[in-house]
């Protein structure tokens, strides 16, 4: 019998309807997900890429449970994360978790980094005082920071070592699925590049399944091991980085590659 994938999405329609003010109408309903199936085997990455209001972080919210579907269905490991949300959030903590776009506005201003990391590990690990301490210096080895830097706060890092202090957070519970929106679009090329090794690094090393939605082709294709495309809230073409950006079969995706920027020869 064929194992149920890490995610699954069936069917997937999310649409914000109309909004209305004194004067009637001020903005048509908004079709941002129309249909979008996947499926994720545990241990891939997939990459997610389209332009901007395609639908991707529309998605990676239904994902993740912070986005209710208007219809269709998100199952993680063979369960609809609308049954995990209602369990509690250990439940779905302890199975998915989010990377978001900007790392400094994502973490907490007003506290440590060892509170931080603490939250996850106590509310959702379930670990006391004692176990927490070497717990703490662990993650931050594990994305390569100074364990000494635990009492500092958001403020005193750089954005790249801001984003390693949130794949942590992501990674403190246990969770297997990944879901990371945008996660180096905020940072220098040199940074973005020391980024993408952390993660497949902590992919291998932990068996850990990626959800990586991106606008850049060229991010994408250095750590996917599928794309699928979306355009206008529907996936328009799945497959291998090395055949999607090489030889795409659908009009959107050729334009998409199209519009790379290279440099004149």
């Amino acid at each position: 019998m064929t194992a149920a994938p890490a995610v699954e999405v069936r069917d997937l329609v999310k649409t914000y309807p109309a909004r209305f003010s004194l004067f009637g109408r001020s903005r048509p309903a908004v079709h941002a997900l129309r249909g979008v199936s996947l499926r994720i085997p545990a241990g891939e990455t997939l990459g997610i890429v389209g332009e901007s209001g395609c639908g991707k972080t529309t998605l990676a919210r239904c994902l993740i449970g912070l986005i209710r579907p208007t219809s269709g269905a998100v199952l993680v490991n063979g369960r609809p994360i609308a049954e995990l949300a209602a369990a509690g959030p250990k439940a779905l903590g302890r199975t998915v978790q989010y990377v978001f776009q900007d790392p400094l506005s994502s973490l907490n201003p007003r506290k440590t980094i060892r509170q931080i990391l603490s939250a996850p590990l106590r509310f959702l690990a379930g670990l006391d005082a004692g176990a927490r301490e070497p717990r703490l210096a662990e993650l931050m080895t594990s994305v390569d920071l100074d364990p000494a830097f635990l009492d500092r706060y958001p403020h005193e890092f750089s954005g790249g070592q801001a984003q390693r202090i949130g794949i942590a957070r992501a990674l403190a519970a246990g969770a297997g699925i990944i879901v990371l929106d945008e996660p180096v679009s905020a940072l220098d090329v040199s940074v973005q590049a020391q980024v993408l090794r952390l993660l497949v690094d902590l992919k291998a090393r932990h068996g850990l399944t990626y959800v990586f939605i991106s606008h850049d082709l060229a991010v994408v294709e250095a750590i996917a091991d599928r794309v699928a495309v979306m355009s206008a809230g529907e996936v328009v073409e799945e497959g291998l980085p090395e055949r999607l950006f090489t030889a795409p079969a659908h009009p959107y995706t050729r334009r998409l590659v199209a519009s790379v920027p290279t440099l004149a020869p």
